[in-house]
């Protein structure tokens, strides 16, 4: 009798533990976002593509029209027990180049209480350039539409 009841403490500690396990929550990181550090070291005005790509590393993206930047784009995923995976933080570096591939602007966008917002820039005139690609970047994540926060064309 010892035995049988000693299995069924045993077993009911196993499910317990299994159970504890599957509502525990996981962060998953996806993309590249280059270090602060590394970041720093490319100066605008001074740097090129080549520069770039060997200071911080290739891009997640390029220009896909005008071969205009490169975008670095880092998303972090919550997976909770048998739920879908929410996206609950993304962040887009755009580095820009000018006609002769030169950087002009670098600048970092996140999404902050479901609205685009710039978290720096670092730019070599004050026209800010067309984010579209940008906008389609952050516009995927959940209903946010970021044309209504980036502006329009």
């Amino acid at each position: 009798m010892v035995a049988k009841s000693n299995k069924v403490v045993r077993g009911v500690a196993v499910l317990a533990v299994v159970g504890a396990m599957a509502c525990t929550q996981i962060i998953r990181n996806h993309g590249y976002m280059p270090p602060s550090e590394d970041l720093s070291m490319v100066l605008v005005g001074v740097d090129t593509r080549e520069t770039v790509s060997l200071t911080i590393g290739p891009p997640t993206s390029g220009g896909i029209l005008d071969d205009s930047g490169f975008y670095y784009v880092s998303s972090k995923f919550r997976h909770f027990g048998a739920m879908a995976p929410e996206e609950i933080e993304r962040e887009v570096l755009a580095i820009y180049f000018d006609a002769t591939g030169v950087v002009s602007n670098i600048e970092r966008f996140g999404l902050q209480d479901g609205n685009v917002i710039v978290l720096s820039r670092r730019v070599t005139d004050n026209k800010v350039r067309d984010s579209s690609f940008v906008r389609q970047l952050l516009g995927s994540f959940g209903q946010v539409n970021a044309s209504d926060f980036l502006g329009e064309n």
